[in-house]
C-alpha cells in the first residue's frame, strides 16, 4: 500500500503537457487569441490558462473508455485545482439522508465537506449516525465519553462544547457521534420537543459564532443513520435542504418513495422550509444497463435536483476511512476524489435548490420495465 498523499502534495497542472503552449507560447487555434496586456507566458488570466490547458487534452470518445476516463480526470484536475468556490449568502444547512444503508451517505457527507473546505469555505459536519463512521473518516476523537451529539440531544450540551477541528483539512469542523448515541432514540421519546432539539442547538451555535466575531459557517452537513427514526427526524427538522445520495441499483431506489413521503410530512408539520435540493448518483458503473437506466429514471423524475456529476465505484474512496481520512486527502488526484470535488463545486454553484413538482415514483417505471443489468 502506498503512503497517503497529503493534500498539499497536489501539484499544479504542468503546462508542459502541451509543447506548443509551454515552449512556443502558441495559443490553441480553437480559443480566442490573448488580448493586449497578457503576461509573459501569454495568458491574460488564470481562467484563460485553464482553458488553454484543457484544450490541450486529447478528445476521445466512448470507443476507448479508459482513455475517455483519463481525459475526464485530466480536465477536472486542471479545472478544479486551486479554484475557490462561491460563498452562499447565508449558512446552508443540509441533511444528507436515505434510509437505505450502503448508498454512500457518510462517504458523500465527509468528502463533500472536505471538498468545500479545501475550496475556501467554512464547513461543519454533524455526525448524527450512531455508527460514527463520519467521525472516523474525519480523524476526530469519538470514543465513549467524548462530548458528542448524544450529550447535545439528551443533556442539552451547547454544541460548541462538542465541536472538534478536523486535523487534515483547514476550515472543517465536526461534531462526533459515540456509541452512546445508539440508545438515544429510546431516551428521546420521553423528552419535551424531542424533534427540535438538534435544530435549537445548531441555530444557537451559528448565532453565537457570529456574535463572537468568528467567521460564519458556510455549510452545515448532517449525516444520518440508515433509518427514519427520531435521529433522522431531528436531522430533517434541523436542515433546510435534503441531499439524497442514490446508489445506481434497484434496491437503493426501493425506499425512495417512502423517504419523500416522510420529507413531505416533516415539511407539513415541523419544518416548512425543508426542500429536496440535491440528488447525487453514487457507485455508478456506466458499463451496466441497470446503472444507466436508474440514472436515466432519476434524472427524468428529478431533473432540477439531480447532479450532472456521478460518483464512480472507486477503491480509493473505500480505502481512505481506514487511514482516518477522506479521499480528498488520502489520494486527491484519484478519480473518486476528483468526482467528489466536482460534486462539491456543483453544490456550491447551484445555490439553494427547490424540489421539482412531484411526479410518479421512478420505481413505477423500473418495476414495470423489469430492468436488467
Amino acid at each position: 500500500m502506498t503512503e497517503p498523499i497529503p493534500v498539499q502534495g497536489l501539484s499544479a497542472p504542468n503546462p508542459a503537457v502541451s509543447r506548443e503552449t509551454a515552449d512556443a507560447r502558441q495559443w490553441p487555434s480553437n480559443l480566442p487569441q490573448p488580448t493586449a496586456g497578457a503576461a509573459e507566458d501569454g495568458f491574460v488570466s488564470e481562467e484563460e490558462r485553464r482553458a488553454a490547458l484543457m484544450a490541450s487534452v486529447p478528445v476521445v470518445d466512448d470507443t476507448t473508455p479508459l482513455a475517455a476516463e483519463l481525459a475526464i480526470d485530466a480536465r477536472r484536475r486542471i479545472d478544479l485545482h486551486g479554484r475557490k468556490f462561491p460563498r452562499p449568502a447565508r449558512t446552508r444547512i443540509i441533511t444528507v439522508a436515505n434510509q437505505k444503508g450502503g448508498v454512500g451517505k457518510t462517504t458523500t457527507t465527509v468528502n463533500l465537506a472536505a471538498g468545500l473546505a479545501q475550496s475556501g469555505l467554512n464547513v461543519l459536519v454533524i455526525d448524527n449516525d450512531p455508527q460514527g463512521n463520519a467521525s472516523t473518516a474525519l480523524g476526530i476523537e469519538h470514543r465513549a465519553g467524548t462530548p458528542s451529539v448524544y450529550e447535545i440531544l439528551i443533556e442539552d450540551l451547547p454544541l460548541k462544547e462538542a465541536v472538534q477541528e478536523c486535523p487534515d483539512v483547514p476550515n472543517l469542523w465536526a461534531v462526533p457521534a459515540t456509541i452512546d448515541l445508539s440508545g438515544s432514540e429510546i431516551e428521546l421519546v420521553s423528552l419535551v420537543s424531542r424533534e427540535t432539539r438538534l435544530r435549537r442547538a445548531v441555530d444557537a451555535y451559528l448565532e453565537d459564532r457570529v456574535a463572537a466575531g468568528e467567521d460564519r459557517i458556510d455549510y452545515v452537513l448532517v449525516d444520518c443513520p440508515p433509518s427514519l427514526g427520531l435521529l433522522t427526524v431531528n436531522a430533517f427538522v434541523t436542515g433546510r435542504e435534503v441531499f439524497i445520495p442514490i446508489q445506481c441499483e434497484y434496491y437503493a431506489l426501493e425506499g425512495l418513495s417512502q423517504l419523500l413521503k416522510t420529507i413531505d410530512l416533516i415539511r407539513a408539520h415541523l419544518n416548512p422550509e425543508l426542500r429536496v435540493s440535491s440528488i447525487l448518483l453514487t457507485m455508478y458503473d456506466g458499463r451496466t444497463n441497470l446503472a444507466q437506466q436508474v440514472a436515466s429514471e432519476v434524472r427524468t423524475h428529478f431533473p432540477n435536483e439531480t447532479f450532472k456529476t456521478t460518483i464512480p465505484r472507486s477503491v480509493r474512496i473505500s480505502e481512505a476511512p481506514s487511514y482516518g481520512q477522506t479521499v480528498m486527502t488520502y489520494d486527491p488526484t484519484s478519480t473518486g476524489a476528483l468526482a467528489y470535488l466536482e460534486a462539491s463545486r456543483e453544490l456550491a454553484e447551484r445555490g439553494q435548490g427547490f424540489s421539482s413538482p412531484r411526479r410518479p415514483s421512478p420505481l413505477d417505471t423500473i418495476v414495470s420495465g423489469g430492468a436488467q443489468a
